[in-house]
């Protein structure tokens, strides 16, 4: 019984460790984004920056509540947000789709991998101009784009998941007279759950990165058209209020992605 109490005391006590640091994490997080934005807003006010170039917290705040009174927020975000999902939607899905034509065909994936690897090291960016005048100056050109920045690292990831499987788990399938559809059914993709979850949390980010690249040079409308025109007209409030709604925004889909993790766990 003295054992029991004396263990259980232990665990609290590094329990009351644990938070306390969880808290001081935490705290310090608070003090380095108050005195961030705090230091901005002064050095504004008291004029050490212009505020017409650097903006100011106040002036983010300000312009965001604006838009927010005529709906326009909503406009450009749901832009931004719908053309990631798309973008994303359809790198995962033909990411693994392609991945699986690889693993079920070694002729193919001998050809077309140097080609992969390739355009893997290629800056998509490069691609983006023309991609706009093959699809024209609309949305198809900017999901293309963000799709051609996904797609290749879905399938290099999701594929080398692929042929890294256990040989042992695969002879078993055939032992039992299974077919490769078998293997690729009840060892292939049950055991690459994890590569497929790890790879889409890259992806939903470089999504967002292709979009945001794409409405830089074709967009009329969302986030990153917000950038880049209110450069162009100086209204540099809207450039960095557009910079923090994308922070928040990478955070809460890379979060989304972490929620549908939990609940696949779960079964």
């Amino acid at each position: 019984m003295s054992t029991k109490n004396k263990m259980s005391t232990a665990q609290e006590s590094f329990l009351r460790k644990h938070k306390r640091e969880i808290l001081l994490v935490n705290i310090y997080r608070l003090i380095v984004f108050i005195a961030f934005f705090g230091l901005w807003e002064v050095s504004s006010r008291l004029k050490l920056i212009d505020s017409f170039i650097f903006s100011s917290p106040s002036r983010i705040i300000k312009t965001f509540y604006n838009m927010l009174m005529d709906g326009s927020i909503f406009y450009h975000t749901g832009i931004t947000i719908f053309e990631t999902l798309v973008s994303f939607s359809l790198g995962s899905i033909l990411g693994i789709i392609i991945a699986i034509i690889l693993w079920w065909n070694k002729t193919i994936a001998k050809v077309l991998e140097p080609y992969l690897v390739v355009l893997n090291s290629l800056p998509k960016t490069a691609l983006a101009p023309i991609l706009i005048v093959w699809l024209g100056n609309n949305m198809k050109s900017i999901i293309f784009t963000a799709l051609t920045v996904s797609i290749v690292v879905t399938i290099l990831n999701v594929y080398n998941g692929f042929i890294n499987v256990e040989e042992d788990m695969i002879k078993l399938i055939y032992t039992f007279n299974g077919k490769k559809q078998d293997v690729l059914k009840k060892v292939i993709l049950p055991s690459n759950i994890p590569t497929i979850i790890s790879t889409m949390k890259i992806n939903i980010g470089l999504s967002l990165i292709g979009v945001i690249i794409g409405e830089f040079l074709a967009a009329k409308a969302g986030l990153g058209y917000l950038i880049v025109y209110g450069s162009q007209v100086f209204r540099l409030d809207w450039v960095m209020m557009s910079i923090i709604l994308l922070a928040l925004l990478a955070t809460a889909l890379y979060q989304g992605i972490v929620f549908i993790e939990k609940r696949i766990k779960r079964y």
